[in-house]
């Protein structure tokens, strides 16, 4: 059975629109790519994975400035990685990050790979990073499909209200939307989420500014509730992942000397959940224990 019918100003109405709408961001910059490449893409997309533009862009100049190469983040200590990515939230993508860029020095002679397999092969790089990369980075035509992306084809071409969960379909799907040339295929995949980040919000989305108005599939139907399959996050306010961040920053004030364990947190309302975040982080590499003190890793 054939799947669903792109319409067909997805691929003609939506280059025209991004052309005249995208927001100036570091990383979309011709300068920006001169000085620093493919590693500049690279850092700019881990640290754009489930944290808002907003947060990313002082924190990605702040990181260039320091490490604008993998060879020079790759000589740094793990400490100073988890300390320099502050209050970015998940960062045990700092250290994959800090693994990434050893391996790249290590393995490519400090020049971030081109292929696909290759990249994927680096420490905390998974299919939508690894494409984002070859595309953004080098000019090839592969299908980026992030959760924006995703939320714009479930309502533009298979008239959902939400996408499913992931699956390769998104990537065969967005595969047969791209142009053929490299440049357009580029700009097509850079339209697609920023009109998801944009316009085809998840909660508000703003259906009578969108380029794909007149044909999106989900519009045409009168904007059904076709349900949510996406998984739900925890509450952040009370969840252990709040009580790793207050153990980190914590960390990070003191850094570079330790904490005795008995003042790490001595008042956390759940002397439990504050164990189970200290050990968690001890697990994930992201804080030492020595003798009866905890650090940043040396």
């Amino acid at each position: 059975m054939p799947g669903p019918q792109a319409p067909s100003d997805v691929v003609s109405h939506l280059p025209t629109w991004y052309r005249s709408t995208a927001r100036d961001l570091p990383w979309r910059r011709a300068e920006f790519h001169d000085e620093f490449g493919a590693w500049g893409v690279l850092v700019s997309e881990f640290m754009l994975q489930q944290t808002p533009v907003s947060r990313v862009v002082p924190h990605l100049e702040a990181w260039l400035a320091r490490w604008p190469t993998p060879a020079a983040m790759a000589s740094a200590s793990a400490a100073e990685v988890v300390h320099q990515w502050a209050n970015l939230g998940y960062p045990r993508r700092a250290l994959w990050l800090f693994r990434a860029a050893v391996e790249i020095t290590e393995r490519h002679g400090g020049i971030v790979p081109r292929d696909v397999e290759a990249l994927l092969a680096l420490s905390g790089i998974g299919d939508y990073t690894a494409r984002a990369v070859a595309v953004f980075a080098y000019g090839d035509r592969h299908p980026v499909v992030d959760t924006n992306t995703r939320r714009v084809l479930a309502r533009a071409v298979q008239g959902r209200a939400q996408p499913a969960p992931p699956s390769r379909r998104d990537l065969e799907l967005m595969d047969t939307l791209l142009p053929d040339s490299l440049a357009d295929a580029a700009e097509f995949n850079a339209a697609m989420m920023e009109l998801g980040a944009t316009v085809c919000t998840s909660r508000a989305p703003r259906c009578e500014q969108c380029p794909l108005a007149n044909s999106c599939a989900w519009l045409a139907a009168g904007r059904p509730d076709t349900g949510d399959e996406r998984r739900r996050q925890a509450t952040y306010e009370g969840s252990d992942r709040q009580a790793r961040g207050a153990v980190l920053r914590l960390l990070r004030d003191r850094s570079p000397e330790a904490v005795p364990l008995d003042l790490v947190l001595p008042e956390w309302p759940d002397p439990r959940q504050r164990d189970r975040a200290i050990d968690s982080l001890i697990a994930d590499g992201l804080a030492e224990a020595d003798g009866m003190a905890l650090s940043l890793p040396r």
